[in-house]
């Protein structure tokens, strides 16, 4: 069941930065982005910290073995924690009267989302074979 409950984590990781992405493209005035962002970025930290907390649960079931792919997760979750953050300050760096600055921030968080779905999409491709 652990390892169930932490697949579904991680597809629910993905959904989260896919939802992400639909907001970035949706919503054009960056007031309605900055809000949605301060409501939803809570969301996709929850979603990040219930798969760090049921791969500790999962490695606590097979006896604390450091497995590559153990190491290769704890790496991958701790880039996916940092790129969060770098895209939540980037988002509160962006100068509110200047409308390049939201558009340039698009293109900034649009790197980090791309980045995070190869992450996740790559590990998950490398457990699943």
């Amino acid at each position: 069941m652990g390892i169930v409950t932490h697949n579904w984590g991680v597809m629910s990781v993905l959904g989260a930065v896919v939802v992400n992405l639909l907001l970035l493209f949706g919503i054009k005035s960056r007031v309605k982005y900055t809000r949605a962002m301060t409501l939803y970025t809570p969301i996709v930290g929850t979603t990040i910290g219930m798969v760090v907390f049921t791969g500790v649960v999962m490695m606590a079931a097979k006896h604390l073995d450091f497995t590559l792919e153990n190491i290769a997760m704890i790496l991958f979750a701790t880039l996916l924690i940092i790129l969060e953050v770098k895209r939540s300050k980037h988002l509160a760096n962006v100068d509110r009267k200047d409308e390049n600055s939201f558009m340039e921030h698009r293109k900034y968080a649009l790197k980090i989302f791309l980045a995070q779905i190869v992450m996740v999409l790559s590990i998950s491709f490398w457990m699943w074979a």
